[in-house]
């Protein structure tokens, strides 16, 4: 009987110091947050911003691909409908912020329910055919209905305003950003702890059992289609925000492409992992130009690697696929419980 009552105090004070040390970092992480803006210049404001708006979106494909096993590579083009809804309404008809990017998040929904009507009867590589199919149907609509996306010259949008400040710097529009960001990591982590987020969890796992459990397919790959487009929507809205210009070369394949991979490097099926993976790939175009820049090379040298971008992302695809199939958060688990049971190791 003290054996075990031992044992569970044991675990029960575990847990506790687990629970204190979550808090601890996430008090260290809401500073480093609120300080940040004040010691980094404009290019790294303007890097976070950009890496903000990328774990938006990357944390929707995540609920799509990583949480409920559908794959798309339409995200670039969900992120579109949300820039270009924010766009026009901006333009137009003069709406709130707030109102603008919650719209973008809900007609893009609308627009993901509809490409997500053909997961019931294909998946997989099929699945992926078909959302490169409905991407390459909107890039069409982005370039031609001129009297709502402006054609190929696109439009352009005024800086945000909010609280009657006007978002013109990267300073200030990260005081905007974050909030936003918050708020969809929050929603994300918390929608796996209801019956819809087991749900998707189900059909990932195995659709035909979730099927005899009463789980109705088609219902649920619809709104895991639609929460995910909400999130390429908002993302969108605030990508149109920070870059004032939305035209239909915005939002090409390849850059959902870049989403897909942050979610494999990072690790799918986690929203640690859609962090991580944001931050990373993002940082890895900076980092290239970095050492481009310091490297004795002409500019010549420099076009000719330009598309040295493009051949990393397949790296990392592959290297992770092949070494550590489970990404960052997988890895970023490990230095936890090494460094958490080294003085207990004998």
């Amino acid at each position: 009987m003290r054996i075990g009552t031992a044992k569970f105090s044991y675990k029960h004070d575990e847990a506790l110091f687990d629970s204190r040390t979550q808090y601890a970092w996430l008090l260290v992480l809401a500073c480093s947050l609120v300080v940040f803006p004040f010691i980094a210049n404009e290019y790294w404001l303007y890097l976070a911003c950009l890496v903000m708006i990328n774990i938006v979106s990357a944390t929707g494909l995540n609920i799509l691909t990583g949480y409920t096993g559908l794959v798309s590579l339409g995200q670039a083009a969900f992120m579109g409908i949300g820039a270009y809804a924010v766009a026009y309404m901006d333009n137009h008809l003069g709406t709130p912020v707030i109102f603008n990017l919650l719209m973008a998040g809900g007609i893009t929904m609308l627009g993901g329910v509809v490409v997500g009507i053909p997961s019931l009867r294909v998946k997989g590589l099929y699945l992926a055919i078909a959302t490169i199919a409905a991407s390459m149907i909107l890039h069409f609509i982005f370039a031609n209905w001129s009297s709502v996306t402006g054609g190929t010259a696109g439009l352009t949008v005024a800086p945000p305003v909010l609280f009657g400040f006007s978002l013109n710097t990267s300073f200030l529009f990260y005081w905007m950003v974050v909030p936003v960001m918050v708020v969809m990591l929050l929603g994300a982590a918390n929608l796996f702890r209801t019956r819809i987020g087991r749900a998707f969890i189900a059909i990932r796992d195995r659709d035909i059992s979730a099927e005899v459990l009463g789980i109705p397919l088609l219902r649920y790959k619809l709104l895991s289609f639609g929460l995910s487009s909400f999130y390429a929507g908002v993302a969108g809205g605030l990508w149109a925000y920070f870059f004032r210009i939305v035209t239909p070369e915005s939002f090409p394949l390849s850059m959902s492409i870049f989403f897909l991979t942050a979610i494999i490097v990072g690790g799918m099926g986690s929203i640690l992992g859609s962090i991580l993976g944001a931050v990373f790939v993002t940082m890895i175009p900076e980092a290239l130009k970095l050492i481009v820049g310091w490297l004795p090379i002409s500019a010549d040298a420099t076009l000719i690697l330009s598309p040295v971008r493009t051949i990393v992302f397949g790296l990392l695809i592959i290297g992770f696929l092949i070494l550590e199939p489970l990404g960052l958060q997988e890895i970023w688990q490990r230095i936890r419980r090494f460094f958490h049971l080294w003085p207990f190791k004998s």
